[in-house]
């Protein structure tokens, strides 16, 4: 009998989920539109302050994991225990980040025992604030040569980290708070 994801190490998740790049894909946009429909029925549009498609899926032009990741911002008012329960039950996996206390949930879609199966999503639970991956889609979106910079980092790391997705994450940090610090100069109070 195989293990659940649940019961699976980090290793054997990275070696089932490897780091997969791709170009650009316009379709990413749709995917997210229609993921968005969803979250607002199972959510509630009364308990969502904020919905926005995140991450280089939301970039154009910019080589990406094709994973459309989705930042979901609640209401302060809202459950956030019926939230947890309405996304489990429509589908959704948890992601457990113990450092990032709830509502600072993630919630995935597209995992299976088998590897990846059909459009995978990161749902990015929090409430309502000034996000840095906010001022980073925007920035790069406006900036090409950096967005391109970031993409060809992504390429070099890829064939380091193929399946060590927290030692791919890291390298990235140094590059991804230089944007965000640049971009919350560029564009105050987004």
């Amino acid at each position: 009998m195989s293990k659940s994801l649940g019961e699976m190490t980090n290793e054997e998740l990275w070696q089932l989920f490897p780091i997969i790049l791709e170009e650009h894909n316009p379709a990413w946009k749709e995917k997210y539109i229609e993921e968005k429909a969803l979250l607002e029925k199972v959510i509630g549009k009364s308990n969502i302050k904020q919905l926005d498609h995140i991450g280089s899926t939301s970039i154009p032009n910019i080589i990406a994991k094709p994973t459309v990741d989705i930042l979901l911002q609640i209401s302060d008012d809202a459950d956030v225990e019926q939230l947890f329960n309405n996304m489990l039950t429509a589908g959704y996996g948890y992601c457990k980040v113990p450092k990032n206390p709830a509502p600072h949930l993630t919630f995935l879609k597209g995992y299976t025992q088998q590897g990846f199966e059909g459009q995978v999503f990161h749902i990015h639970v929090r409430y309502g604030g000034d996000w840095d991956e906010l001022y980073f889609k925007d920035y790069l979106s406006k900036h090409p040569d950096i967005a391109d910079e970031y993409g060809k980092l992504k390429l070099e790391l890829k064939s380091q980290f193929k399946h060590d997705r927290d030692g791919y994450t890291y390298a990235k940090t140094n590059l991804i708070m230089k944007v965000n610090s640049l971009a919350r100069q560029e564009l105050q109070n987004l």
